[in-house]
């Protein structure tokens, strides 16, 4: 069977199965053709990544594929095709908005500029962007980049973010755009760039797969906080109510927190890495109660009107 093809079979049906003649959009699609396409990544390590075996897995595809199976069960199909699509972070948006692919399943930041264009299932990570850097460059903070070579990911908020601060405080870097994170980390580990931007997590775990882990380290300076959705198509509510419905009960069932541990907790393919990072209180409380909304400061552990009133008694 090929890798991009995988065949969900044997999901429980819904007696009052739903009707192609009654569907639209992307559910229609789905019924009609008795496929879903999934837009996955080859580094996002370890949302989305081609492993050892050339197989596309990862946290956000363990997500994707619940939410292919609730669709699956809604439409009363017998089986689906799930068929993976590679993108990067500057094809993705496109591709859901022209309808090659139907969810993008990788590691992409939720913000308000991007939901002018799209839509996003219910948050499932938060991050932070940071720079990654050899310890030998002694690179603490970004002011310390000034006048020095930066690298990000073409596509992603970050490489926007980036060069909006470099002229805000007047950095003077010079700024690269890589094609993906595998090549932006290779800028670093070769000397072409002196630091990498990108979300904390994806530059703990390239730095952790890499030839010499102990060689880099990454910043505490926290230049934003970033929410991670699965990326859907914007006015298509059919199709999004029931994914973000599939999410929602994953979370609040407490079956994310399984999921979570296989690939966070626990050693992953093909290197056997365990990255070891504890579900922060920021995540918990965005799974306790869902939701896609691209303000960073939703995403609290506990709310600000909350710790208002605790200060208040």
């Amino acid at each position: 069977m090929s890798k991009c093809v995988v065949a969900l079979i044997g999901a429980g049906l819904f007696a009052g199965a739903v009707q192609a003649a009654e569907l639209t959009g992307t559910l229609k699609k789905i019924k009609d053709t008795g496929t879903i396409t999934l837009g996955v990544r080859d580094s996002s390590i370890p949302f989305s990544y081609l492993d050892d075996k050339q197989s596309y897995q990862g946290y956000s595809i363990d997500l994707c594929m619940k939410a292919a199976t609730a669709v699956q069960k809604q439409l009363g199909m017998t089986s689906l095709n799930v068929k993976m699509v590679p993108v990067t972070s500057a094809t993705r948006i496109p591709l859901i908005t022209n309808g090659t692919i139907d969810l993008s399943c990788d590691s992409a930041t939720n913000n308000a500029e991007r939901q002018k264009v799209v839509a996003f299932a219910p948050t499932m990570f938060i991050t932070a962007n940071r720079l990654l850097a050899k310890k030998s460059s002694n690179i603490k903070t970004l002011a310390d980049m000034k006048g020095k070579t930066i690298v990000s990911t073409s596509g992603t908020s970050m490489l926007k973010q980036i060069t909006i601060l470099n002229g805000e405080r007047n950095l003077g870097m010079n700024i690269l755009a890589a094609k993906d994170h595998a090549e932006a980390f290779l800028m670093v580990e070769t000397g072409r760039a002196v630091a990498f931007s990108m979300d904390d997590i994806l530059l703990f775990s390239l730095a952790a797969s890499s030839k010499a882990p102990n060689d880099y380290t990454i910043t505490s300076e926290a230049l934003s906080v970033e929410p991670y959705g699965i990326i859907e198509r914007r006015d298509d509510p059919e199709f999004k109510k029931a994914v973000d419905a599939a999410l929602t009960h994953v979370y609040k069932s407490g079956e994310i927190n399984k999921i979570y541990a296989k690939w966070f907790l626990s050693p992953i393919p093909p290197k056997g890495i365990n990255l070891n990072v504890p579900m922060s209180a920021e995540l918990k409380a965005a799974f306790a109660k869902p939701t896609d909304s691209p303000d960073p400061a939703a995403y609290a552990a506990v709310p600000e009107a909350q710790k208002q009133s605790s200060k208040k008694k």
